[in-house]
């Protein structure tokens, strides 16, 4: 066995490196491809049904009437007041929550952990109905009830992005460091940790604008028309109609995420921006 070594390794270093390689890369593309599918497939089957008239023939007329369809701007105004109101309440309550974690209670980071698991256990139609027999009446006749409901919602993704941006700094020594220098704990805030922290906010806001503008369960329970109870509503009328403005719903909301992404990388190449 031992004598067989030398003649295996001289074989290996015989064999051309595109032919090795060639399987991994056959793997990679055969992944890559069904993924595509699994994705797009679905994508493809709603975008030709949106664009089919009652006929089965191409139209551009569920687009066309997408902008004159009662209710749905009042339920994409909800919707993006949900958004930001949400975006800001979790990002005010979960960056501190972290911050004092890591810097204090280093030891119950498993116990948050776990916490932050239980929206994912506990069913949100669970949740809603708690949520609305415990909360008081002027609570419950505010749209921004589900704000505080979609925290809950986004905890265990914001909690995990902002958990691995902190792991990834010297979050002590930039702290002591910071203070030894006179910096008050406002002003670390503002100017040494936030700014280091920034793909990992925005990392945040990405997950949780898009869970706000897709969410379902809550929003019907709650009796709020948001955007996805609007077209589940609307296509008992015009099924087409619905299902185009799922697409451009599905196109926006890539879009503005993908306006974020682009925001954070913009700012990354700037000479002598942060680094996390």
């Amino acid at each position: 066995m031992v004598a067989l070594e030398p003649a295996r390794l001289a074989n290996d270093e015989r064999t051309p490196p595109a032919r090795r390689t060639r399987g991994p890369v056959r793997w990679r593309a055969l992944t890559l491809t069904v993924v595509a599918a699994y994705f797009l497939v679905p994508l493809y089957a709603a975008l030709r049904f949106a664009l089919e008239d009652n006929n089965g023939h191409f139209s551009w007329t569920p687009l066309t009437a997408i902008a004159s369809q009662p209710g749905l701007g009042a339920a994409l105004w909800l919707s993006a007041r949900l958004a930001v109101v949400t975006t800001l309440i979790t990002v005010v309550v979960m960056v501190p929550t972290v911050l004092h974690v890591h810097l204090h209670l280093a030891r119950f980071r498993r116990v948050m952990e776990v916490i932050t698991t239980l929206p994912l256990v506990i069913p949100p139609i669970v949740l809603i109905l708690g949520v609305l027999h415990a909360a008081p009446l002027w609570l419950k006749a505010s749209p921004y009830l589900l704000s505080l409901v979609y925290v809950i919602l986004a905890m265990p993704f914001v909690y995990r992005s902002l958990d691995a941006g902190l792991s990834a700094l010297e979050l002590t020594t930039l702290v002591e460091a910071a203070r030894s220098l006179g910096s008050s704990w406002r002003s670390t805030l503002w100017r040494v940790l936030l700014p280091n922290l920034r793909g990992a906010l925005l990392s945040a806001v990405v997950l949780t604008v898009a869970l706000v503008l897709g969410e379902f369960t809550m929003a019907s329970l709650d009796l709020w028309e948001t955007v996805p109870v609007w077209i589940v509503n609307f296509s008992q009328n015009d099924a087409h109609v619905s299902t185009a403005v799922a697409m451009v719903s599905l196109l926006a909301t890539w879009l503005l995420l993908t306006l974020i992404v682009s925001l954070d990388r913009s700012q990354r190449r700037r000479p002598g921006g942060p680094r996390s």
